[in-house]
């Protein structure tokens, strides 16, 4: 089954403080069902190119990493060392993650409260990170996703989508970015967001998350053998999601 694939694009913001380039070196997947895999590191901008794809196909977008932020808010709000894989594991029968759509957008909740805005703190992503290790808390997580994306055709993004999720995807995307630049990325939207964050912390932050992401035993994050990389450094938010659906249907009249 061939795979389409974009990577290292690039979209700059200008800020008070001078020029910030949100997306460099990214990547993205697709699939049959229709289902569409994005896949990268954190801060790629996976999210922003997945959702842009989804409206204009009119796919439901689904942010597989909401749902670990949930099962880490739940973590983190019970004092629970998100490093005793065995405590975490012995709560997730405890904890409820439903995905809704209201007006085609997603809504996460959390044992039935909507915590679409408190799983975006720094804090909560890292978490995120760490608990993702744990194969009951995946387990979990994964028989949702399949679920979703066998009822309805969907763009769906995270770490381990076309080599772990949906292997059999249509298109396959994978992303990836620098880590400063992604660090740049992640201060802009906490800023525009009126939440705090230190930029050199957030790199510190995301080159320790790349490096728990790709080094983990259980779904590590890597590219799929079937997905195709694509340099896309001088290409906007707007070119590259005009690439991917184009790709996409020359997919579909084949």
């Amino acid at each position: 089954m061939s795979s389409i694939l974009i990577q290292d694009v690039s979209k700059t913001f200008e800020t008070k403080d001078g020029s910030v380039q949100a997306l460099k070196h990214v990547s993205l997947s697709i699939e049959t069902g229709d289902i569409y895999g994005i896949i990268g590191m954190s801060g790629a901008g996976k999210s922003t190119i997945a959702k842009r794809v989804a409206k204009e196909l009119s796919f439901i977008y689904v942010d597989t990493g909401a749902m670990y932020r949930a099962m880490a808010l739940y973590v983190l709000e019970q004092n629970i060392d998100p490093q005793d894989q065995a405590k975490v594991a012995a709560a997730c029968p405890d904890i409820d993650v439903t995905i809704l759509y209201e007006d085609g957008v997603q809504q996460v909740l959390l044992n039935g409260k909507n915590v679409s805005t408190e799983i975006r703190q720094e804090i909560v992503g890292n978490t995120a990170s760490k608990i993702s290790v744990i194969k009951e808390v995946r387990e979990k997580l994964v028989a949702l996703q399949r679920q979703l994306a066998a009822k309805e055709n969907v763009v769906m993004d995270g770490r381990d989508i076309g080599t772990q999720v949906l292997p059999d995807a249509t298109v396959k995307i994978y992303l990836t970015a620098s880590a400063k630049e992604r660090a740049k990325r992640r201060y802009l939207e906490l800023q525009e967001k009126g939440m705090p964050g230190e930029l050199d912390q957030i790199e510190a932050d995301i080159i320790e998350r790349d490096n728990r992401d790709m080094n983990r035993e259980i779904s590590p994050l890597r590219q799929a053998e079937d997905a195709v990389l694509v340099d896309a450094s001088f290409m906007g938010i707007e070119e590259v999601t005009a690439a991917v659906i184009a790709e996409f249907e020359k997919k579909k009249q084949a």
